[in-house]
């Protein structure tokens, strides 16, 4: 996932909410609904994506990409 890509949001488990320390989306995210990626941050064993117009750093693993940047 790059900065710029179209993603669908798939759902987020807590677990995946938990695993490094992500922003819980499922207040704020609609399933199914399409969200445009501002930042990624590569970790070592997970990445993290800033959606534009939207508060908080997400689990990559909950999103789908629908079209690349």
């Amino acid at each position: 996932m790059e900065k710029g890509d179209v993603v669908e949001y798939m759902g987020c488990s807590k677990e995946q909410i938990r695993w490094g320390n992500n922003d819980d989306p499922r207040s704020l995210l609609v399933i199914g609904k399409e969200y445009t990626i501002e930042k990624v941050k590569v970790h070592s064993q997970h990445t993290k994506v800033k959606l534009l117009h939207k508060m908080g750093w997400f689990n990559s693993v909950c999103f789908k990409r629908i079209q690349n940047s």
